[in-house]
């Protein structure tokens, strides 16, 4: 019972981190990447489908990204989707290809972007946090009815706060790792 409980724990704890690892992805660094516009949601027929299931998303040069539709009636909704995301690139449209160049960033805008991990990896250890109380939770029942002792609800509670811990480290480590290359001129 304790171990479903602790190995329920760190495959969700292991589901955050990898999440936050995507999000941090997706944050522009100054450096032409797919990721940073795989998931942008477009308007297919109705359906917000992610960018990267309607075209081919290539880095022919550092600084700029060619977004290839497979379906060329479309363009127009891409570039509609890509000036509504929160990415700041404006597209140009040449009927076949969309070209989104990359700018360099500005100190001020590098200092907002770091600010924004910093709150995506809080956002991350609140969801930790929660994990970690929702099975002590479940282990104070266990205990309240009896089926585990005393001391093997503090053994468990240590081995949580351990996961917890190590999981948070690597977010830490995820964000300092993202706001580096961000601060890289």
């Amino acid at each position: 019972m304790i171990e479903d409980c602790l190995r329920e724990a760190e495959e969700k704890m292991r589901r955050a981190t990898a999440v936050l690892r995507e999000d941090l992805m997706g944050i522009r660094t100054g450096r032409a990447s797919p990721t940073l516009v795989e998931r942008v949601r477009v308007d297919y027929y109705g359906t917000p489908t992610p960018l990267n299931q309607l075209a081919t998303i290539s880095v022919p040069e550092p600084r700029l990204l060619v977004i290839r539709p497979w379906d060329a009636s479309i363009l127009g909704a891409i570039e509609k989707a890509i000036l509504k995301s929160d990415l700041g690139l404006t597209p140009s449209n040449d009927g076949k290809v969309i070209r989104l160049p990359i700018p360099q960033l500005t100190e001020e805008r590098r200092r907002e972007l770091a600010r924004v991990v910093n709150h995506r990896v809080e956002e991350g250890h609140v969801a930790l946090r929660n994990i970690r109380r929702d099975c002590l939770k479940d282990l104070q029942e266990l205990e309240k009815e009896k089926l585990i002792s005393e001391d093997d609800f503090f053994r468990a509670k240590d081995r949580i706060q351990s996961l917890t811990d190590k999981y948070t480290a690597e977010m830490d480590e995820l964000g300092r790792a993202k706001q580096a290359e961000i601060m890289e001129v």
